[in-house]
């Protein structure tokens, strides 16, 4: 029962916008906004409810919304499959429709079911006309496989943690790392999970904002010497150490071994679906800057959304197109390409800095020994 409620109280303390540590350096053509996180897109509300219980679960759920309604307030999206071997659920109505009207869920593998189940009792529960004289909610839920470190079969996130998460939804900043979604996830052999970023372009090509949130469990198996920071190939030099001490004896192959990562873009620039898959697929050349080639067994699953290209919902059925006219200056989409990349370069490094040593199911995962990455960093010139 104790560890029940530190799980709780994890999940309050995380909702109430916990203190982080920011990745301590700055790289690339743009600024970060303040919050260094896809809380700076404006509208935009993140929360976790994060399980860790016994010496075996180690996993959670994250959240993002485009703003706190958007049944009513539907945004204009679009969804990549850079590599498909994972599940993002709901994604053909966005790729038919061309907007979003469901909060964004991550959560393991096996609770992609339990996730859907509470998205659509938070959503009966605001829209009680829901398959009663309206449409029918599609749950967006999107997962990562978190086996390694956590008993993924015990299925430990509930349709009413979903619930209580998407209540929980608030702007400002959040918590970075072992959290929510993250928990259980690993990347280059080292413990990820939940990592944010965010870049600015200049105001003479908009001020647009765009933020990203990854939850990385990106080449679990061993691909650490690929590893490369702000162009310093870490990795390679951490290639014999601070390695995962297996617990037990298993069989690492399939997803298990290969990993995924889940990576959500947010922009406030007016942007529709067609632009906005191409700003999706600037996230794959982010990814690469870190050391991350998108292997077989990835799941690699991108969605984008603008909060500044909105279709409002006027009654049952009825939907008003946005009014606002959509990017068109090819400076200012390149601006937003290149944000995007950094961004989510970013927000891969975030989750390493922020991510702690964990013991869990069947290994301990050591934490990105960060001082010793600051000093090839700094040996490298790249500071």
């Amino acid at each position: 029962m104790g560890r029940v409620v530190a799980a709780m109280f994890c999940m309050m303390l995380v909702a109430a916008g916990a203190a982080r540590a920011a990745i301590p350096f700055h790289f690339g053509l743009y600024p970060a906004g303040a919050l260094n996180g896809i809380t700076d897109v404006p509208g935009v509300l993140v929360s976790h409810v994060t399980k860790v219980m016994g010496e075996a679960t180690r996993t959670g759920a994250t959240a993002i919304l485009p703003n706190a309604d958007p049944w009513v307030h539907k945004v204009s999206a679009a969804a990549v499959a850079f590599n498909g071997n994972g599940e993002m659920t709901g994604t053909h109505w966005i790729g038919e429709s061309g907007y979003l009207e469901e909060p964004i869920v991550l959560t393991d593998t096996l609770d992609v079911g339990r996730a859907d189940d509470g998205v659509v009792s938070w959503q009966l529960r605001k829209h009680p006309q829901m398959g009663r004289g309206d449409d029918v909610p599609l749950p967006v839920v999107a997962e990562c496989d978190d086996a390694f470190l956590n008993d993924i079969q015990a299925r430990a996130v509930t349709a009413g943690d979903v619930v209580r998460l998407l209540d929980a939804a608030h702007g400002g900043q959040f918590e970075r790392g072992s959290v929510g979604a993250g928990t259980g996830m690993t990347s280059f052999s080292f413990k990820a999970g939940i990592g944010s970023a965010s870049r600015v372009i200049p105001a003479s090509l908009g001020g647009y904002t765009v933020g990203v949130l990854v939850n990385d469990n990106a080449s679990g198996g061993g691909t650490r010497r690929l590893l490369t920071i702000d162009g310093v190939h870490v990795g390679a030099r951490l290639a014999n150490e601070y390695l995962p001490q297996l617990r037990k004896k298993i069989a690492l192959r399939g997803r298990t071994a290969e990993g995924s990562i889940i990576i959500v873009v947010a922009t406030n620039a007016p942007l529709d679906s067609r632009q906005l898959r191409a700003l999706a697929l600037r996230a794959g050349l982010g990814m690469g800057h870190t050391g991350l080639y998108s292997s077989v067994g990835s799941g690699d699953l991108f969605l984008a959304f603008s909060t500044g290209y909105v279709f409002q919902r006027t009654g049952n059925f009825n939907i008003t197109a946005p009014r606002t006219p959509f990017v068109e200056d090819d400076d200012t989409l390149n601006a937003l390409y290149e944000a995007t990349v950094e961004a989510t370069e970013g927000a891969i490094y975030d989750a390493l800095f922020n991510a702690k040593t964990m013991t869990g199911r069947a290994a301990t995962v050591y934490g990105l020994p960060v001082d010793r990455v600051m000093q090839m960093l700094r040996a490298a010139g790249a500071l």
